[in-house]
């Protein structure tokens, strides 16, 4: 049997009942199979990143337990994007979605594959991912850059605000 791999999964969304979407989501990453649920964030509000012409987010961060290997995870995760109506094939790229679900951190894994890169490529440039990301594991490490704290530290996190 495969050991438990702690995960870090963002959740986000602002198209909708964004924070009753994100709880919901949250329940069907808890009820993914083999995976524990250890710790989710608290929601926060938070700017539009990339495209910023549009709803403010709401953002949180889901700490795993899971023996899935990444791009099951990332497969699962996906699939939960569907069941509330997201179709990425659809979508302007940072543009308004009913949920978003990233894998963060996998362990200490890195990983570039087509389609899967961990930990995620700009994790440690998003206050929205690090703000709750921090709530939940306070010492997480970032592969190749550090301790998520100090990246966060370099940061304006003022427009990031707790619901």
């Amino acid at each position: 049997m495969t050991a438990p791999v702690a995960s870090a999964i963002g959740l986000g969304g602002n198209v909708g009942d964004a924070a009753g979407i994100l709880r919901q989501a949250a329940d069907a990453i808890a009820a993914l199979p083999q995976t524990r649920l250890l710790r989710l964030s608290r929601l926060y509000r938070t700017p539009a990143w990339g495209i910023e012409q549009q709803p403010d987010f709401v953002n949180a961060v889901a700490l795993v337990e899971t023996t899935l290997a990444p791009r099951e995870l990332l497969d699962a995760l996906l699939a939960i994007e569907r069941r509330f109506g997201r179709d990425r094939a659809l979508e302007q790229r940072w543009g308004p979605r009913t949920l978003d679900l990233d894998v963060l951190l996998y362990g200490a894994q890195v990983i570039d594959e087509p389609g899967l890169q961990l930990p995620h490529p700009r994790l440690h440039l998003r206050a929205f991912a690090l703000a709750p990301l921090l709530e939940v594991a306070p010492d997480a490490d970032i592969p190749g850059f550090g301790p998520a704290r100090n990246a966060a530290s370099a940061m304006d996190m003022s427009n990031i605000h707790p619901l």
